[in-house]
């Protein structure tokens, strides 16, 4: 009996270790965090990713270093992500292409769309504009479809992404016309080819082409929003240029991290992404490419992402876009 107290105190040092041992854990982020940007530098996803990341660094006390890796309508970094440990030390900054679209445009993925990643946070959206070519004789969106259907196939279109490609493809599927896609590794490629007249249309987010729009580069015809943009109100809807009714697509930005990350880091995360959505100079600062911000939990960009894959599953369809 008199050995007893010397064994509890073992007993009650040994249950005391784990409890030391997570006390003794450091806290997220213990290092620099892995962004992975599935676009080439300079896209709508890059700039905005850099944005983010600064102010996420900055409240996070760690770096948080962009890796673009684009490819295959961004499946190759989506791809990287999905099979990154789950410590929330590699995320994706993805899009609707990565996180709804690639299901429906690929007849197999590397990984479980659905059930790869943990959705972290919703960081925003912007429209896309439809334009020409300078020498592209058409001066708005319905003389360019008049060419179209004049000469089936004879308007080629640029396309990087699954908003590129699906934005157009369905404009076509609408009025009723073939067009001819080339694709792509990247939006600043494309828009190369465009200014040099290599292609004749490009549909692309508003980081990408509004610059070359204002500075007479190319011909802007339409915004593919609901509602024309108060970043360009000079020019028209898809549906009021082409008279229709449904036609809307826009592309939309959102950070995820491999599924099994933990939830106190994606909480961590989620807050400093949404404080740097709520801060003035990045709003200030993407205002003009009509992109805006729209912080919510995780659950909500779970809900979101359901809701989009559903979406752009249809839009494809409808498109008539077939899996590759």
């Amino acid at each position: 009996m008199q050995f007893a107290p010397r064994w509890l105190a073992v007993l009650a040092a040994a249950a005391l270790m784990p409890l030391a041992a997570q006390a003794q854990a450091p806290a997220y982020p213990a290092k620099p965090v892995k962004v992975i940007v599935p676009f080439a530098p300079g896209s709508a996803t890059d700039q905005i990713t850099r944005a983010f990341t600064t102010k996420v660094s900055e409240a996070l006390g760690q770096p948080f270093v962009v890796d673009n890796k684009p490819g295959a309508n961004g499946m190759l970094g989506a791809d990287a992500v999905a099979k990154a440990p789950a410590d929330g030390y590699t995320l994706l900054f993805g899009t609707n292409s990565t996180n709804a679209a690639l299901k429906s445009l690929m007849k197999k993925l590397p990984y479980d769309q659905d059930t790869a990643f943990a959705p972290v946070a919703y960081l925003g959206q912007v429209p896309l504009i439809v334009a020409v070519n300078n020498d592209v004789p058409a001066k708005t969106l319905r003389e360019l479809v008049a060419m179209a259907k004049a000469k089936p196939g004879s308007v080629t279109f640029a396309s990087a992404s699954t908003s590129q490609l699906v934005s157009t493809e369905m404009l076509a599927s609408m009025a009723g016309v073939q067009m001819t896609n080339v694709p792509y590794k990247s939006g600043p490629a494309a828009m190369t080819d465009l200014i040099g007249g290599q292609v004749m249309m490009f549909t692309a987010d508003f980081a990408v082409m509004l610059p070359q729009v204002q500075g007479g580069k190319v011909r802007g015809l339409a915004v593919t929003s609901a509602k024309r943009s108060p970043a360009v109100p000079n020019l028209p809807t898809v549906n009021e240029a082409l008279g229709l009714k449904d036609y809307e697509l826009i592309a939309y930005f959102a950070a995820f991290a491999p599924a099994g990350t933990p939830p106190e880091v994606i909480r961590k995360l989620n807050e400093a992404i949404n404080a740097a959505a709520n801060s003035k100079d990045i709003q200030e600062k993407f205002a003009p490419i009509g992109f805006t911000v729209e912080p919510g939990t995780p659950e909500a960009l779970a809900q979101r992402t359901r809701t989009e894959t559903a979406k752009w599953a249809k839009a494809i369809r409808d498109a008539k876009i077939e899996p590759q």
